[in-house]
């Protein structure tokens, strides 16, 4: 892995017609953040000019081409389209769309072949995105195929990280996704994920039941006492500190969270609903389980005040610098756990 130094972070640009152009440049016009990172957006340097004059920033931007032209310390922006942008802030647009895609692929591309280290995406709109050729219900979904490793949504701020067991699954269809091998893929996904991308040496999980209130023994539900608990007394008795199932109506309630390095919820909204109302800008989708770190905000394209000016960046800077800690977390845990023999085995 690449020395923790002068980390080369991959934007994409999202939905041109939500906030991410705003939320990027207004992000980058605080040049303190260039000492810790070097930008690469994927879009092209005639949308950003446009951006940067609707906007009114005051951010210096670098065109290139190749990405062998980066420059170390600034704002670099890879032409990924030479063609105008028509951008209708707030709309939602196919062509605008297929703008998102290209940015993603070639953002995607560029990570995979070390271009750079690290991805954070802005938000794209899961509707206008699909074609005949991209039918991914979004971002996980995609570099899941494109990346190794086993991907699962991981919503993290410096102290509550929530987990899915499953992600975008329709409500009626969560129990049938959920099995015993789910249940342990990803909570070896969320427990290396803390020692490795968080430094946490000795991960505390809980998991939250897949019924109300568990299933009250049977009376809402069998899936908790036929799945979930047997599966979860297994991962125990492996060593890990695995706890549950919870109920989740009062897990978060209570506070009890506070007590977990990470917790599991069985779908979607059980998991983000409450993480979004305790920590709503200023937490960061992030991606674990894959072999390339990748981060985003905890929004959308928020359409309803795109254009406006009034977008809160703070969020997108959190994922900027989520992702580049990542990385040196891994870093280290990669030097940490190298082999000493190798490292110390001197030719005589």
């Amino acid at each position: 892995m690449k020395k923790a130094e002068n980390i080369v972070v991959g934007i994409s640009i999202g939905d041109l017609n939500g906030i991410g152009g705003e939320i990027i440049l207004k992000t980058f016009e605080d040049a303190r953040i260039l000492e810790f990172c070097t930008p690469l957006i994927f879009a092209s340097i005639k949308t950003m000019s446009f951006l940067k004059t609707h906007f009114n920033s005051n951010i210096s931007l670098n065109s290139i081409n190749n990405v062998s032209q980066i420059a170390f310390g600034k704002v670099n922006v890879f032409n990924c389209w030479n063609e105008n942008v028509n951008i209708t802030f707030g709309k939602e647009d196919v062509k605008i769309g297929e703008f998102a895609i290209k940015s993603l692929q070639l953002a995607t591309k560029a990570l995979k072949n070390g271009d750079i280290d690290v991805l954070v995406t802005a938000p794209i709109n899961k509707h206008n995105i699909q074609s005949d050729t991209f039918n991914f219900p979004g971002h996980t979904d995609y570099l899941a195929q494109e990346l190794e490793g086993e991907s699962l949504m991981f919503m993290v701020t410096d102290t509550l990280r929530v987990g899915l067991l499953t992600d975008h699954v329709p409500v009626k269809d969560v129990s049938e996704h959920i099995s015993s091998d789910v249940i342990i893929k990803k909570i070896n996904t969320v427990y290396s994920s803390l020692q490795k991308d968080f430094k946490i040496r000795r991960p505390k999980i809980a998991v939250l039941g897949i019924n109300p209130h568990t299933g009250d023994n049977g009376v809402i539900g069998n899936e908790d006492d036929d799945v979930m608990r047997p599966t979860l007394n297994k991962i125990k008795e492996e060593g890990k500190l695995v706890y549950g199932p919870y109920a989740a109506d009062s897990f978060f309630g209570s506070n009890n969270y506070k007590n977990f390095d990470a917790i599991i919820a069985s779908y979607h909204d059980q998991g983000l609903i409450p993480f979004k109302t305790l920590s709503f800008g200023q937490g960061v989708n992030f991606t674990a389980g894959l072999n390339k770190v990748r981060t985003s905000p905890d929004h959308g394209t928020a359409y309803e005040i795109a254009g406006k000016g009034v977008a809160d960046e703070n969020s997108f800077k959190e994922a900027v610098f989520r992702a580049i800690q990542i990385f040196k977390n891994r870093f280290d845990y990669e030097e940490l756990t190298s082999n000493p023999l190798k490292k110390g085995v001197k030719k005589i």
